[in-house]
């Protein structure tokens, strides 16, 4: 288990993110009183909670949401049971998964869809039987949902961009051409990502020479969208790419080196995956997101047993509201921050989120011990 954000650090990401995705209204900071001890005030007895993912290709999923969010629901109710299942991105698998969820008897579902369209279906079935809806990590559109935890995804796209621009200009590059690699369309976080980095790469003089979704999220996907990339501009000639998060990072930079590109041009990322943070340390990678998903996993428990004792969240968690096209959803959002080598060791090693044990493992001993850890 690793521990969570301390909580000067969080608090301090908290006050300074401030900018907000369309249709966002920030309240006020989460409260200290809305913590653990407000979910386990009253004791819960027995229900069943299910938790329903959409995918394993991103690494996140099982080694980090799954693990955090069972721990913590079992330390606030050790008689729930926690139904799970993952969906392997087929929407239609998901749809399946929560029909049975809902018969087994389940009384909230944590809900991160496959589509963020198709899964207002879920929400009306669960709705039918009386069963409360946490929108999980990626919002579900046009329903009737009860909560949304996630993360201001716009925001996240514009840190994304920004550092890439900034890095690009520091090299000499900041009219260059870049590849935009962008996540999966039936993804609604992935059109904030995209709405976001293109709030700040259009105005920054870079030049967008390619630019593609990637469907499933998909690693394998977004190496061959590298390589038509390589092939159309000429592999001297792509100043940066812009890749949605870690697993397309890691497509489009096997893509260049198999192309035998050498230096590798920067390449963004996101979710701060093991992979991603030694490609960081190793020179191949320029920076990733690093997203709190042990607070994330903790507080949608918090939530889901909260709702599952008295129907309302534990009080002061809720500190904004993003409208899904049917209803300003009562929102929890919490922040993220850029990572490049140069604070790998001041975050998500000093946060617990991964070890120097972990990291440092074979090959990578020698950029660890350069980048000081």
């Amino acid at each position: 288990m690793t521990p969570s954000l301390s909580a000067s650090r969080t608090a301090g990401l908290l006050a300074a993110l401030m900018l907000l995705a369309p249709g966002c209204k920030r309240d006020t900071p989460p409260e200290a009183k809305g913590g653990p001890e407000a979910a386990a005030a009253k004791p819960v007895s027995g229900g069943k909670i299910a938790l329903m993912l959409p995918e394993s290709k991103t690494a996140r999923y099982e080694s980090h949401d799954r693990p955090h969010f069972e721990r913590k629901v079992k330390e606030l109710c050790p008689t729930c049971e926690i139904l799970y299942s993952n969906a392997d991105q087929d929407a239609a698998k998901q749809q399946n998964q929560a029909e049975a969820a809902l018969t087994n008897g389940a009384r909230v579902l944590v809900l991160d869809p496959v589509d963020s369209a198709s899964a207002a279906a879920i929400v009306a079935r669960a709705r039918q039987s009386k069963v409360a809806v946490l929108s999980y990590e990626r919002l579900i559109l046009n329903a009737d949902v009860d909560y949304y935890i996630s993360f201001d995804n716009e925001q996240v796209g514009k840190l994304q961009a920004q550092a890439l621009a900034d890095k690009l200009k520091a090299d000499g590059k900041g009219d260059g051409q870049i590849v935009m690699i962008h996540g999966s369309p039936t993804d609604n976080n992935a059109r904030l990502y995209k709405s976001g980095s293109h709030a700040v790469i259009d105005p920054s003089g870079l030049k967008v020479a390619a630019e593609y979704d990637t469907p499933d999220w998909s690693p394998d996907k977004a190496q061959q969208q590298m390589e038509q990339a390589l092939t159309r501009l000429g592999k001297d000639k792509i100043a940066g790419v812009y890749a949605a998060n870690d697993g397309t990072a890691g497509g489009a930079i096997a893509a260049m080196k198999a192309a035998g590109l050498k230096p590798l041009p920067p390449v963004t990322g996101q979710d701060a995956e093991l992979a991603a943070i030694q490609r960081i340390l190793a020179g191949d990678q320029y920076m990733t997101v690093y997203k709190a998903l042990k607070l994330e996993g903790e507080i949608a428990a918090e939530v889901a047993v909260a709702l599952m004792r008295d129907g309302r969240p534990p009080e002061g968690r809720v500190n904004g509201q993003v409208n899904n096209g049917m209803k300003d959803v009562p929102s929890i959002l919490l922040p993220s921050q850029v990572v490049t080598k140069d604070n790998v060791k001041s975050t998500v090693v000093a946060d617990g989120f991964w070890t120097v044990a972990q990291i440092c493992e074979g090959d990578y001993k020698a950029a660890c011990a350069a980048a000081g850890l």
